[in-house]
């Protein structure tokens, strides 16, 4: 039966060629073609020239991921359950549905996996060899693919595709799923709508990508946004939205785009509100500046506390030069900050808002004033008494 399979396979891989069809552009003329191809051999089935099919519908599905899908990849890309796929080598594919990992039966070979990012990165644009052996890409329906070889890996290539698949567009949204309180999200949309400086942390798959885009549903109608990512991530739900993403270099070695770069551009197209999908490094200094200049805007840090981040964020922006200052970036960042909102991933794969905490724009010697405004006490997120609390930064 698999070798019939395979036949029809070759056979849909045919037909589309002489009609001029590319699979993975003209999927739906694809996917009817391979119900043509199936139906033909069931009708020859029928004179008894061949085998017949014990299920057509589940063959026609196998042939359309493996030509115009992910070919094994394709089930768990399908399944609104799983929110991550990773394969750490060809035998050990894993899933994580609700946060919670678990290993897949899928086995592949290694040219099977060189082959599957092949195919990822053939509308990205985004190139893999040794002298680029790290890649991220953006694959068509949204989903983040991340992959690296070796000799950065000891044997296997790495893949880990993020699905994304349960953005919030709304703050409401995440008070429905248990992630907020009704308070706490009147508080932030309150917070967005009047302008205010937003930082949102936590610790990877924490879902400060979800949160940004819920806030960013509370921007007043009208107002322009700009976002800036390393890797297409956002959609923020505003008629007038441009959304940049960086660019790796050349083969040569040039036209490298960095995060730097794209705040820097995102300046000079009338933002009325910047996002940055995440700062990890200099382009702190750039988005401090941008926020500083009374653009309201909003990012993502990690950071294993609110408090933490906002220590992080003072120090960031010290590895744009030896010219930066902590004596100008600690008071520029109490100045610009407003809000910083701090997500938790549990044990079960829970995501929720464990606190939110205000900087106050004062400054006591080389530490930032802040307090905290919402805290998760007994799995309930409550307002709380605002008593001074301390982050520190650098000093």
């Amino acid at each position: 039966m698999d070798a019939t399979v395979g036949q029809l396979e070759r056979d849909a891989r045919e037909l589309a060629r002489r009609r001029g069809l590319d699979p993975a552009e003209d999927f739906v003329a694809f996917r009817s073609l391979v119900t043509e191809v199936v139906a033909e051999h069931e009708i020859r089935s029928l004179a008894g020239h061949v085998t017949p099919l014990m299920d057509p519908i589940a063959v026609q599905k196998d042939i359309v991921d493996a030509v115009a899908g992910l070919g094994p990849l394709q089930q768990y890309l399908d399944d609104p359950s799983i929110e991550e796929i990773w394969i750490n080598e060809p035998g050990k594919v894993f899933v994580a549905r609700s946060g919670v990992p678990e290993l897949t039966p899928t086995i592949l070979d290694h040219q099977g996996v060189k082959d599957l990012v092949e195919r990822m990165l053939r509308t990205s644009g985004r190139r893999l060899d040794l002298s680029q052996p790290f890649v991220d890409a953006a694959l068509p329906n949204g989903e983040r693919l991340h992959v690296v070889i070796p000799p950065i890996t000891r044997r296997s290539w790495a893949v880990n595709i993020r699905k994304f698949i349960a953005r919030a567009r709304h703050l409401g949204d995440l008070v429905a799923r248990g992630s907020l309180s009704h308070e706490a999200a009147t508080f932030l949309s309150d917070a967005v709508a009047s302008g205010k400086n937003i930082v949102v942390s936590g610790a990877t798959q924490a879902g400060k990508t979800t949160m940004i885009g819920a806030l960013a549903g509370a921007i007043p109608a009208g107002q322009r946004v700009i976002t800036c990512e390393e890797v297409f991530e956002l959609n923020i739900a505003s008629r007038d939205c441009v959304a940049l993403q960086c660019r790796q270099s050349s083969l040569e070695g040039t036209g490298e785009i960095p995060l730097r770069r794209l705040v820097k551009e995102a300046l000079r197209m009338r933002p009325d509100r910047l996002i940055v999908g995440e700062v990890r490094e200099a382009e702190a200094f750039d988005l401090l500046i941008g926020l500083n200049a009374g653009l309201p805007g909003m990012s993502t840090v990690h950071a294993n506390s609110a408090r933490e981040a906002v220590t992080k964020l003072a120090t960031l922006p010290l590895l744009a030069g030896e010219n930066v200052t902590a004596s100008f970036v600690t008071p520029t960042l109490a100045q610009a900050l407003d809000i910083v909102v701090h997500l938790d991933l549990d044990a079960n794969g829970r995501r929720t808002v464990r606190e939110i905490v205000g900087v106050s724009g004062r400054i006591e010697g080389s530490v930032i004033e802040t307090a905290t405004i919402f805290v998760r006490e007994d799995g309930e997120l409550r307002a709380k008494e605002r008593g001074t609390q301390w982050a520190s930064s650098s000093g």
